[in-house]
């Protein structure tokens, strides 16, 4: 008999698909230019408190949305790669998953933090760029246009190719419980709390990390 447990608490749900309309939404503008430049700018600070809010949210989220639900030793990795795995695996992110997020959002934050410093010598500045040298603002310029792009767009496309694996080879569903939150398991497993009292410190928490990323902005 399947067990239906609530994996995916709300708050990460709407993290993950802002996230993703925010990352494709900065890819366009990045490549038309021009005026869309500013929109690229607010986009960019909107995935910066975004992602401000997942790393607090890491820490005080629901059970699987925990970074120590998905923190897993080399050997755990080593033991799911060898067709051991853990019957948590299952539920929350696997020790694969765990890393291409873990990798996410180390590189997100690189360049929506790089993004901050950027001179495009087209008459537009992040709002910190006063704050570092010349040749510092070009240097941290230069990785945001190149290097950091290209790290986000190769990750995106692992990320949507690793979905379609494990839709379709192993037969485990990844989209769905991120929109209803809930997976349907052969064994019980501990729910995540997604309740109106969580919903409101996500929220708030989320007012917060909004708000220091819009102090940010003001300091430039």
């Amino acid at each position: 008999m399947p067990h239906r447990v609530r994996v995916w608490d709300l708050p990460t749900r709407l993290f993950h698909w802002l996230l993703a309309i925010c990352v494709v939404a900065l890819v366009v503008t990045a490549k038309v230019g021009g005026n869309a430049t500013a929109w690229h700018a607010r986009l960019g600070l909107a995935v910066l408190a975004l992602l401000l809010f997942r790393l607090v949210w890491g820490f005080i989220g629901g059970r699987w949305s925990r970074f120590r639900s998905f923190v897993y030793a080399p050997a755990t990795l080593k033991s799911y790669l060898a067709g051991r795995a853990h019957p948590d695996h299952l539920v929350g992110h696997n020790p694969i998953g765990a890393g291409s997020v873990f990798a996410m959002l180390a590189v997100l934050l690189a360049q929506a933090a790089t993004g901050l410093f950027t001179d495009d010598d087209a008459g537009f500045t992040g709002p910190l760029n006063p704050f570092v040298s010349t040749a510092r603002g070009l240097a941290l310029t230069s990785y945001h246009r190149s290097v950091g792009q290209w790290l986000v767009l190769a990750l995106v496309a692992l990320h949507i190719a690793a979905i379609v694996f494990y839709e379709r080879r192993k037969r485990q569903a990844l989209v769905r419980p991120m929109i209803t939150g809930d997976k349907e398991l052969a064994h019980p497993a501990p729910s995540a709390r997604d309740d109106a009292a969580s919903r409101t410190v996500a929220a708030a928490v989320a007012l917060a990390c909004a708000g220091l990323v819009s102090w940010i902005a003001r300091l430039g």
